[in-house]
C-alpha cells in the first residue's frame, strides 16, 4: 500500500511541475525533467529513504509496477520509433545528419575509452550514440512552439530522424551480435506485417496495434524491442501502411505526458544513490561528461548545417546547431534501456541525465524562444512528422 502511495505521490508532483512550468513558458518534457534530476532525489534523501524506511530496489519491486513499466515503456518507445515511417531521406538532410551524428558519437567512444572506468564493448558504443543522440518528438513540439518555418522544420525533423535511427539501429544490432541466438525471434516478430498482408488485412490500425503490443511483449519477455521495433516500421514503409496510433492523439499525448514519461523518469531516478553516485565520478569525468556530448554535438551540427547550406534566407546556423542539440524524451528512453540492462552504471545515468537537461534547457537559455523574425518569407511545407 505504501509503495503505491508513493507512486501517486510521484505522478501528482510531476502533474503539479508540468502545470508550474506551463506558465512560465516551458514544454511539459523540461519541467518533467528539473523534477527528476532535482526534485526525486531530494525527495528520496531526505523523506522516502529515512523516513519511509523504502530503498529505491523496493520501490520498484511489485509486478503490477513492471507491468505498468513494460506498458508505458512501449508507448514512449513506439512514439520515438515511429517517425522512422516519416523519414524522406533528402541531400540535404543527410549533409546535415553525417557530421552530426559522427563526431559527437567519436567524441563519446573517446570519452568512453581514455576517461570512464573499464567496462564492456558495448557499453562504450552506447556511451557514444548517447552523445549522437537528438531527440525526436521534443525537437518538433520545440520548432513548433516557436513557429519555426514549416520548410526549415521538416528539414531539422528529418535530420533527427536519420540521426535516431541510426543509433537505435547500431544498439541493436550490436545487442544482437552478442547473443545470436536471441536475435531470430525478434527479427521474425518485426516482420509480422508481412504476415497481415499475406492475410488481407490492410486496415493501418490493425497494423499499428499490433506495432505497440508487440513492444509490450518484447520489454516484458526481455527480447530486443528495438529490432522489433524498427524491423515492423521498416516492413510498414515498405507496404506503405500509414502509422495510424491506436488511441486518439489527444489520449494517446495525455498518456505520454500525465503517466507514462513521469513513471519512466521516477523508475530511473528511485534506483540511484545520487550522492554516491556523484561521489563515484572524479571531477574531471563529470565535467567531461556534461559538456562534451554538448560541445561535440554543436560542432557537428554546426559543419553539417554549413555544409547542407540555408534552410531559408536568413537562417541562423548558430540557432539551428544549438536545436538540433535538444535531447529529451530519445535520451530518457535510450538511458532507462542501458540502466535497466545494466550497460551503465548509476552515475552515467545521471551525469548524461544532467547533460540531456541542460542540452534540452539550452535554447531557451540562449533566447531562442521566438520564431526568425523573417519567418513569414519562409517557403511553407505543411509535410512534418505526426
Amino acid at each position: 500500500m505504501i509503495i503505491a502511495l508513493f507512486w501517486l505521490m510521484a505522478l501528482a508532483l510531476f502533474a503539479m511541475a508540468t502545470r508550474i512550468g506551463k506558465r512560465f513558458g516551458l514544454i511539459p518534457i523540461v519541467s518533467q525533467l528539473l523534477l527528476a534530476t532535482f526534485g526525486l532525489p531530494l525527495l528520496m534523501y531526505f523523506w522516502i529513504e529515512p523516513g519511509w524506511h523504502l530503498s529505491g530496489a523496493e520501490l520498484i519491486a511489485p509486478d503490477w509496477l513492471k507491468n505498468l513499466y513494460s506498458l508505458a515503456f512501449a508507448l514512449l518507445l513506439g512514439h520515438i520509433l515511429s517517425d522512422v515511417i516519416d523519414l524522406r531521406l533528402d541531400r540535404q538532410s543527410l549533409k546535415i545528419a553525417l557530421p552530426s551524428f559522427v563526431i559527437p558519437f567519436a567524441c563519446g567512444l573517446a570519452t568512453a575509452i581514455w576517461l570512464l572506468p573499464t567496462q564492456p564493448w558495448i557499453s562504450s558504443l552506447a556511451v557514444g550514440l548517447l552523445f549522437a543522440i537528438t531527440a525526436i518528438p521534443v525537437l518538433y513540439l520545440y520548432l513548433r512552439h516557436i513557429d519555426y518555418p514549416p520548410a526549415a522544420t521538416r528539414r531539422l525533423v528529418q535530420t533527427a530522424i536519420l540521426i535516431d535511427l541510426t543509433c537505435w539501429t547500431l544498439f541493436a544490432l550490436a545487442q544482437g551480435s552478442l547473443h545470436l541466438s536471441s536475435l531470430l525471434l525478434p527479427l521474425l516478430a518485426g516482420c509480422t506485417p508481412l504476415l497481415l498482408r499475406l492475410l488481407g488485412l490492410r486496415r493501418p490500425l490493425i497494423y499499428c496495434a499490433g506495432f505497440f503490443a508487440l513492444l509490450v511483449v518484447a520489454e516484458h519477455y526481455r527480447l530486443n524491442a528495438l529490432i522489433v521495433g524498427i524491423g515492423y516500421l521498416l516492413c510498414m514503409a515498405t507496404l506503405k501502411v500509414p502509422f495510424v496510433p491506436p488511441l486518439p492523439a489527444a489520449l494517446m499525448t495525455a498518456l505520454q505526458t500525465w503517466i507514462a514519461i513521469p513513471l519512466i523518469l521516477t523508475f530511473g531516478i528511485v534506483q540511484i544513490n545520487v550522492h554516491n553516485a556523484l561521489d563515484s565520478l572524479g571531477w574531471l569525468q563529470l565535467v567531461a561528461l556534461l559538456l562534451l556530448p554538448i560541445a561535440s554535438k554543436l560542432l557537428g551540427n554546426w559543419l553539417g548545417l554549413g555544409w547542407a547550406g540555408e534552410s531559408f534566407a536568413g537562417a541562423s546556423r548558430w540557432r539551428e546547431s544549438v536545436l538540433l542539440n535538444i535531447r529529451g524524451l530519445s535520451e530518457i528512453v535510450f538511458l532507462n534501456l542501458l540502466l535497466q540492462q545494466q550497460l551503465i552504471s548509476g552515475a552515467l545515468y545521471f551525469a548524461l541525465m544532467l547533460m540531456g537537461l541542460a542540452a534540452t534547457l539550452l535554447p531557451a537559455l540562449l533566447g531562442l524562444q521566438r520564431a526568425p523574425l523573417n519567418s513569414a518569407t519562409a517557403p511553407r511545407n505543411p509535410s512534418v512528422p505526426h
